[in-house]
């Protein structure tokens, strides 16, 4: 039977983003909802917290440990954790539009991929995009009419790159020439008709399996690279929102949630003696698979 620990004994409002610092030993994540950055060390259970001036919806490292990319509200900043400064780098939508920064990561080649949504994520609007931020900053839409941008990952090894739109169900891939940063060959890898949720935030481990978050469906799945599911872990959150993994060596599976949901789903959450929006942490030691580290963003902060 799997063990899943919470190891944060205060849950987020909307917890997203968890990413692994290899050069820190730490694992940094957001609360979107909470406008906070969190920096976790497992090794001391020490979990430190940074205010953020809108609401974080990802972030990628830098060359420079605690120097972070930073996507919040219609833009990416620079962010500082030692002293919680940002500074402006790339505006992304028009403030004021109700459009939000959410799910982002770091292609091969250390470019910046991020997704918009607009704010409310129940209003059935595809009015968000996906962006490429290059090194110097230089921002190009590879997608438009987004609802609630997601699932992003890459398998290197297949030269492949993921992503969901979490409104259609669906997980799409995408051939990925990571020298130009170009995408063909469009297709539909996973539908979540066939499974309990929709998907959320999702990365991809060493064997290229992807590990998709089911919110809605309490739980996370991996699904081989043929498309088929090869394992569903049942998680006590209704809403879990994204894995990672992390540790020393790259296989423990953190995993973020969100704290909402109805009364029926928070009573059994409770019932199980988890918080909605705890960071859990699975341990995938005895099962032999390990994660892969995301590349650093190319550009240098300032």
């Amino acid at each position: 039977m799997t063990t899943i620990d919470v190891v944060l004994p205060q849950p987020a409002q909307l917890g997203e983003d968890p990413l692994w610092s290899v050069a820190e030993q730490v694992l940094y994540w957001v609360d979107i909802d909470g406008c906070v950055v969190h920096r976790y060390n497992p090794s001391t259970g020490i979990d430190e917290q940074r205010a953020t001036p809108g609401r974080p919806g990802s972030l990628a490292l830098t060359r420079d440990p605690g120097k972070l990319v930073l996507a919040s509200e219609h833009e990416i900043v620079w962010f500082d954790w030692a002293s919680g400064a940002t500074q402006p780098f790339v505006t992304l939508e028009s403030p004021g539009a109700s459009i939000r920064m959410n799910d982002g990561r770091t292609d091969p080649a250390g470019r910046f991929i991020v997704g918009t949504m607009f704010e409310a994520s129940n209003a059935g609007k595809f009015v968000g995009s996906l962006h490429r931020i290059e090194a110097d900053g230089t921002a190009t839409a590879l997608r438009r009419a987004v609802g609630t941008a997601n699932g992003l990952a890459f398998d290197t090894d297949r030269d492949i790159m993921y992503w969901a739109d979490t409104p259609t169900q669906q997980v799409l891939a995408w051939d990925y020439d990571a020298s130009t940063g170009d995408r063909s060959n469009e297709r539909v890898f996973f539908d979540y008709e066939a499974v309990e949720g929709k998907p959320d935030g999702a990365c991809v481990d060493a064997d290229g399996y992807y590990w998709s978050a089911s919110v809605r469906g309490w739980a996370v799945i991996r699904v081989a690279p043929d498309g088929s599911v090869e394992r569903r872990i049942e998680l006590p959150v209704e809403l879990p929102t994204m894995p990672c993994f992390g540790g020393p060596n790259l296989d423990t599976l953190f995993i973020t949630s969100i704290n909402a949901g109805n009364d029926d789903t928070s009573s059994v959450a409770r019932r199980r003696g988890v918080a909605a929006g705890s960071l859990l942490a699975i341990d995938m030691s005895g099962e032999g698979i390990q994660g892969c580290t995301d590349p650093l963003f190319a550009g240098r902060h300032p």
